[in-house]
């Protein structure tokens, strides 16, 4: 059978200010801002992607900072956790530089027989770092954090589900994915040969508050696939099983097509071509304010309008 989803290839989070968003992500973290342009959708609003060295799919966090944007919560009906991996060895890195950091974090707790931590950022996203010697994509010495400690991308998004039923039939019927473990209502699911950046854990939540959009909260949750072909036939697939998928969508360094799944999840199935040095080179990512070409007529003002942005 041919593959359709090779996994995760990012994750959309709402988020506040600009500048902390940036210096959280890049300088505690240690991703890369691998593009910085606008939300498609809105142009006076930023879209910041973040990444590995490259902006490999499956390492991207992107975020869409409005400002002063009341924040969201957790619950049902939502992405709620978005794990990284790393190594088995950075776990006493990672605890000291969140406690350095002021960074207040849950754990070590065990799941499905890998440590990991918790905590949130400043505007409430949900994050774990998972340690694993299983991941071997390479890490990025970004200076502040060496290359073995780094985080390898993405490990786990956890989907809170009030009936979880109906959003498993999805994986498994429709989108390709595996049932590999079940602990204490988590059911683990992978895409393609599994492993760190593959894995989908549904949570059968139903104590949970319902979710509320806001600043922290996840928008879509975007799968992987390897070219505008594969796409299509995912389309039908889905078409076919009684989902409303919107036509492909151009993201310049990927196309799109977007539904929600059956607890009110926003999926996105996106192309790993043609990527992010479409139209800049790796050495220069995120350097400058890129715009598709609707917006280019507009620069001046997007530019004066959007708050800077600097790189410590």
């Amino acid at each position: 059978m041919e593959t359709l989803i090779n996994g995760l290839h990012h994750v959309t989070t709402l988020a506040g200010d600009t500048q902390g968003n940036v210096d959280y992500y890049t300088d505690i973290l240690g991703l890369r801002l691998v593009k910085k342009t606008v939300n498609f959708d809105a142009p006076d609003v930023y879209h910041l992607y973040y990444g590995n060295e490259t902006g490999s799919p499956g390492t991207i966090l992107t975020f869409f900072p409005y400002g002063k944007l009341p924040r969201g919560r957790k619950g049902v009906g939502q992405l709620t956790y978005t794990a990284f991996s790393a190594p088995v060895a950075s776990l006493q890195f990672w605890m000291d530089r969140l406690h350095e950091r002021t960074i207040t974090y849950a754990g070590p707790y065990k799941r499905f027989d890998e440590t990991y931590l918790r905590f949130e950022d400043f505007d409430g996203m949900g994050i774990e770092l998972v340690f694993t010697n299983d991941d071997q994509r390479p890490g990025w010495d970004n200076g502040r954090i060496p290359a073995e400690f780094s985080l390898r991308g993405f490990h786990t998004v956890t989907l809170n589900e009030l009936n979880p039923d109906r959003t498993i039939r999805l994986l498994t019927d429709s989108m390709q994915h595996t049932l590999v473990s079940e602990e204490e209502g988590r059911f683990r699911f992978k895409a393609g040969i599994g492993g760190s950046g593959n894995y989908v854990d549904v949570l059968h939540s139903p104590k949970d508050v319902h979710s509320l959009q806001g600043a922290g909260s996840v928008h879509h949750v975007a799968f992987s696939t390897d070219s505008d072909e594969t796409q299509l036939v995912i389309q039908e697939q889905l078409m076919r099983a009684g989902y409303h998928v919107t036509p492909v969508q151009d993201r310049n360094y990927f196309n799109s097509i977007y539904f929600r799944e059956p607890g009110g999840i926003l999926f996105e199935v996106a192309t790993n071509p043609p990527g992010f040095a479409v139209d800049e080179p790796v050495a220069e990512l995120g350097t400058s304010l890129k715009l598709p070409a609707q917006y280019e007529a507009r620069r001046a003002k997007l530019e004066a309008a959007l708050p800077a942005i600097s790189i410590k």
